[in-house]
């Protein structure tokens, strides 16, 4: 039998549910033990500014010797269990569960980095009008993940979209010119990238 707050984690990983904490600017996480699914909003959010990104020559140089090949959403499910596919991961079955749910509604994208016709990295987020929230990324092969980003700046500055959200600052998005802003200058991002009507 279900515990009471499952039941509520639960109806937070309805469809509709889900979309309106993402349009608040929460994102999910499981617990790596209890599997339990907590939403989260942190006062300092990470961005990579759309119409001001950068892409560092060292690693367009890297790239190029690879000859991927980008495809956008052909395999959503396996980008996700990609991203999930480590020692430890908040990406649970429930989420991913809950994320199946989320596609079939057209709110989940996936750019793929594709090398001799298999899958070897890519990225995954959810979509809400002009605001793409970037959830995970993974490499099988050095570069992968990082030609996967690259693909996704050009793309959503291509759709006219406002905001990326990559929640919290590491060295790879650093590199991409990520930057952190208080919450209210977040929440002021995403009332205009509202305003838009984008289409991944």
């Amino acid at each position: 039998m279900s515990s009471k707050n499952e039941e509520i984690s639960d109806e937070f990983l309805k469809p509709g549910n889900m979309l309106r904490l993402y349009a608040t600017g929460a994102f999910p996480m499981a617990d790596q033990e209890s599997g339990a699914i907590e939403w989260y909003l942190p006062e300092t959010r990470c961005i990579i500014p759309i119409n001001n990104f950068n892409i560092p020559r060292s690693t367009k140089k890297e790239i190029r010797k690879f000859n991927f090949e980008i495809r956008v959403d052909t395999e959503i499910v396996e980008v996700i269990k990609g991203c999930a596919d480590r020692k430890q991961t908040w990406i649970s079955e429930r989420l991913i569960e809950a994320y199946k749910r989320l596609i079939k509604r057209g709110h989940i994208h996936s750019v793929e980095t594709w090398k001799d016709g298999k899958l070897v990295g890519g990225l995954y987020g959810v979509t809400f009008r002009g605001a793409f929230f970037g959830e995970s990324m993974y490499s099988k092969v050095p570069q992968a993940s990082k030609a996967a980003l690259i693909a996704l700046l050009f793309h959503l500055k291509e759709n006219d979209f406002a905001l990326l959200d990559v929640q919290y600052m590491t060295e790879h998005l650093k590199m991409f010119g990520a930057i952190e802003i208080g919450l209210d200058e977040y929440k002021t991002n995403l009332v205009e990238a509202y305003q838009r009507v984008c289409t991944f």
